[in-house]
């Protein structure tokens, strides 16, 4: 398999290391492996030092995490856990989920002079059964979220399901890529959810489209506190 410069997009300097650690029977099998590893490795180092050097822009970005498998808001939690770290200040708000409580509510609620935190959902739709309220809900939920994106202070705005609230046509997806485009110039949005639109794709700085290749759920396991909530 051929591999791409893009296998590390950061382009850590630090990291010279193969992807697979070396093989002492292969090397003595074939003496020139060795060699090549290291012309082969040296080229990549090549491209990947010069995509560095051509990205240069520092600006805020949207990061679309959608797609139907495991681990969307678990990555946007990730990205607040990574924030704080850098000592930014964070939005979060929930457009879906509020029936219950989760974990990452209970830990970030830990920080509230670094974390706003807003439940604004009251579960998914196949429970709520109630369109209008949930549509109330969401623009409820898109107030709120446009009083973080106005604010320079805040580094980076979790916006946890709203493409579902997209989907759903709660919201007006020109109205939410108008306000988005509006906020800050340094400030980060990431935005969570299956069934992103077109329109906030093609908005977006970076995309991701996680594929579901096999859930615990379907194998007749419950909901696990720590990995699902």
């Amino acid at each position: 398999m051929n591999e791409s410069p893009n296998d590390n997009p950061m382009g850590n300097p630090n990291n010279n290391t193969s992807d697979k650690p070396s093989d002492p029977q292969a090397s003595a099998i074939d003496p020139g492996l060795e060699e090549r590893h290291k012309a082969r490795m040296q080229r990549k180092k090549e491209v990947v030092d010069a995509k560095i050097d051509a990205a240069q822009d520092a600006r805020g970005v949207i990061v679309v995490t959608t797609g139907n498998g495991k681990g969307k808001s678990s990555s946007g939690f990730g990205m607040v856990a990574r924030a704080l770290g850098h000592g930014m200040k964070v939005g979060v708000v929930q457009f879906i989920k509020g029936a219950f409580a989760t974990g990452e509510e209970r830990f970030f609620r830990r920080f509230p002079d670094e974390v706003q935190y807003h439940v604004m959902g009251e579960g998914y739709t196949w429970e709520t059964q109630d369109r209008s309220r949930d549509i109330e809900k969401a623009q409820a939920a898109w107030e709120k979220a446009k009083g973080l994106l106005s604010d320079p202070g805040i580094g980076l705005v979790l916006l946890d399901e709203l493409n579902i609230a997209l989907k759903m046509h709660y919201l007006d997806v020109n109205t939410v890529v108008a306000d988005l485009q509006a906020r800050p110039a340094m400030q980060h949005v990431v935005i969570t959810g299956r069934g992103a639109p077109p329109e906030l794709i093609e908005a977006a700085d970076t995309v991701t489209d996680m594929g579901l290749l096999k859930h615990a759920f379907k194998a007749g396991i419950k909901a696990q506190a720590g990995v699902e909530f």
